[in-house]
């Protein structure tokens, strides 16, 4: 594995960013992985623009789990905030892997596209 990725990951391991819980979400969503006990919440306040653009404002996560599950929640918060809701639904596995700029191991895989299943979960929740 790359150092420069390995590092990178560790550092959104030991200080994630967004993590924390919001007040008064627009949205909440959460998943965990039976398989290894990872647990995600996600928590999504948006806004609207031109009343058909809803562009995500804050991004919140909480949740325990492997430095990959954690890491890859806390990239896919910095990469989604501003977004709209529509570019955050196309998100995909590639994305993800892009973003963690690893091979992972399908075990794995399952930890780092978890949040990501949170994330878009939450968009479609009422």
């Amino acid at each position: 594995m790359n150092s420069l990725y390995r590092d990178n990951i560790l550092d959104h391991y030991k200080n994630p960013r967004n993590f924390g819980k919001m007040e008064k979400p627009d949205k909440t969503a959460e998943e965990s992985n039976p398989l290894c006990g990872d647990k995600i919440e996600i928590q999504i306040k948006y806004k609207i623009l031109y009343t058909k653009y809803n562009i995500l404002e804050k991004i919140t996560f909480t949740g325990e789990g492997c430095a990959i599950s954690i890491a890859s929640a806390s990239m896919l918060t910095e990469k989604a905030k501003g977004k709209s809701m529509e570019d955050i639904k196309k998100l995909k596995t590639d994305d993800i892997l892009k973003m963690l700029g690893i091979t992972l191991t399908p075990t794995r895989l399952k930890c780092a596209l978890l949040p990501l299943e949170v994330l878009q979960k939450a968009l479609v929740s009422q």
